[in-house]
């Protein structure tokens, strides 16, 4: 099938082009901006010219420093001088390592040996613990980014710029293979301690390159994302570059409602937990004025009327304002999201594009267009990607495997790993089940780790109960698993572990949490299939374990029941 294309296709030979391309479409447009201080009345504005000569310089000084082609570490935040070291590494061939800076002192020693790291770009306020790390892994010290009296980056950008008005060329002269090691991203993901994803600049620019065309973005975003993760770099950063949007940094989650008002981004690049706390607060708001029956039934009568999101936006502008302001498109990414609360956005006019990737793939495999949206699915899969089902069930659903540009060298010194990973045909197994229709839109079903197979072999996707479960009134998070029995596998369970929302719980004065979930579990538990009823309801006092993508790392979960 043919999708409706929005903007040409165009995928850059290496990152330099790409950064010396946009200075020349976009000149002085402001390509990030931030506050230094939230409180700030006045924010900084960084154009597309600025931010080539930085690139420009700063690749200089490293090409001066004999850096160009090794490992650099880059521990921090999302930030101007973060997007600086990732375009500049890029850009003279060398191997950016983007780790975690939440990670602790001996983690990031490990990773940055394991990753036989050559350098370390830092932030101040994490500038003794990565001291520790460089000590450990026989480094100088650490490299600042911004924030103190030792701010090295700004000191290596006039160091590079000197060079360059002295004629010095290095940077245009030196070599970039696109098809070798670029991006080495080790992520702990969900499961435990993770490998060393092996990308390449055709890997990176390929992927964005094919999810541009699709999506219609507008001319500004806030950027929230952590960018060591692939979704942050490869779509908050690189894919918002190539389409001349400017992208306000955060200063953090706490600020963001505020940020979106100050702002007014028409689109966002999001993980479901942003839109879950969106809904909730928005929930919350329309209950308090008692108008939930109200914007009920307009919903319907916009449903009924096929009202566009224009009108809508209008009509419920009293609602969005004080949560989403001017926002009219939102790509979710990263994690399952409940299709209640993408009808509700949708109902509300922002259009909600739900996608799929795995690091292994730069990271996105499929997406929803603007213009091709196909409810409960993650969208078509990108024309670069030959995605099959290896041993479909009568369903139609199996392990999603995926060839294409966009798929990974391998994992780092792991060779066992990787051919584990690949089928003898060439085709990365995602660990992720799934099954496709007949326009090649990609419905995912669940994780192939996270798969119940109960005693009597029925197959439980835990994804399709929390999708139930997190729409409850009340529920913050939602983890279905089988609880495990001291006493044999006959007397395991199907549990659900709820984080609920104290908040919420206290406004509608609900004396008794567990009961109150209860009920809505027992009106699940009438409908489902036998196999698929929650037998144990499990209450949590504290949130789940998370990565900093704020996925719930199942693996530390206790799931014992006896």
């Amino acid at each position: 099938m043919k999708y409706k294309i929005l903007h040409e296709r165009k995928e850059y030979t290496n990152v330099r082009d790409l950064i010396e391309d946009v200075a020349e479409l976009y000149g002085e447009k402001t390509a990030f901006s931030y506050r230094v201080k939230p409180s700030d009345k006045d924010k900084v504005e960084k154009s597309y010219i600025t931010l080539r000569d930085d690139v420009r310089a700063l690749s200089t000084e490293i090409i001066a420093r004999g850096l160009a082609g090794k490992h650099i570490c880059l521990i921090g935040k999302l930030s101007y001088e973060w997007v600086v070291v990732y375009y500049s590494a890029l850009a003279t061939g060398s191997v950016l390592v983007p780790l975690d800076r939440d990670w602790t002192a001996p983690e990031l020693a490990d990773t940055v040996k394991k990753a036989d790291a050559a350098w370390i770009f830092t932030e101040a306020d994490i500038k003794d613990k990565c001291a520790e790390v460089a000590t450990e892994a026989n480094l100088s010290a650490p490299t600042s980014l911004s924030g103190d009296s030792e701010d090295v980056l700004s000191a290596w950008i006039a160091a590079g710029k000197a060079k360059l008005d002295s004629g010095d060329k290095s940077y245009f002269e030196t070599e970039i293979d696109r098809e070798i090691l670029a991006l080495l991203v080790f992520t702990s993901g969900t499961t435990g301690k993770g490998k060393g994803v092996m990308l390449s600049q055709k890997n990176i620019l390929s992927d964005m390159a094919d999810v541009l065309p699709f999506i219609d973005f507008s001319d500004k975003s806030v950027g929230v994302l952590p960018p060591h993760h692939t979704y942050g770099s490869s779509v908050t950063i690189l894919g918002q570059t190539c389409i001349g949007c400017e992208v306000y940094i955060s200063s953090g989650i706490r600020y963001v409602a505020k940020e979106l008002k100050q702002e007014h981004p028409g689109h966002l690049v999001l993980v479901p937990l942003y839109l879950e706390t969106f809904y909730r607060k928005i929930m919350a708001g329309i209950k308090e004025k008692g108008k939930e029956k109200t914007v009920k039934r307009m919903m319907k009568l916009c449903n009924v009327l096929h009202l566009g999101r224009g009108i809508r936006k209008k009509l419920f502008a009293s609602i969005l304002e004080n949560f989403v302001g001017e926002v009219k498109m939102i790509i979710s990414g990263g994690a399952p999201i409940s299709a209640d609360i993408m009808d509700f956005f949708s109902g509300l006019g922002i259009d909600v594009l739900n996608g799929y990737g795995i690091t292994e793939c730069a990271p996105i495999i499929a997406v929803n267009h603007n213009n091709f949206v196909t409810k409960g699915s993650v969208g078509p899969v990108l024309p670069i990607d030959d995605v099959k089902i290896v041993d479909p069930n009568e369903d139609g659903e199996g392990e999603i495997i995926v060839k294409g540009d966009n798929v990974m060298l391998g994992y780092y010194k792991d060779e066992e790993a990787t051919k584990e990973a690949f089928t003898d045909d060439g085709y990365f197994k995602t660990g992720d089940y799934g099954k496709l229709d007949k326009n090649n839109v990609l419905f995912i079903t669940g994780r192939k780790k996270n798969l119940i197979i109960l005693s009597n072999g029925k197959n439980v996707y835990p994804e399709e109960i929390e999708s139930e479960l997190i729409a409850i009134p009340g529920v913050i998070d939602a983890i279905v698993y089988e609880g495990q029995s001291k006493r044999g596998l006959m007397y395991n369970a199907i549990v659900a572990e709820i984080f609920p929302d104290k908040d919420f719980i206290e406004k509608n004065g609900i004396e008794d949490i567990k009961k109150h979930l209860q009920g809505y579990i027992d009106a699940y538990n009438r409908t489902a299939v036998v196999y698929k009823k929650i037998g144990i309801l499990k209450v949590r006092d504290e949130e789940f374990p998370k990565n900093t993508l704020r996925k719930i790392q199942r693996f530390k979960l206790d799931m014992s029941i006896d």
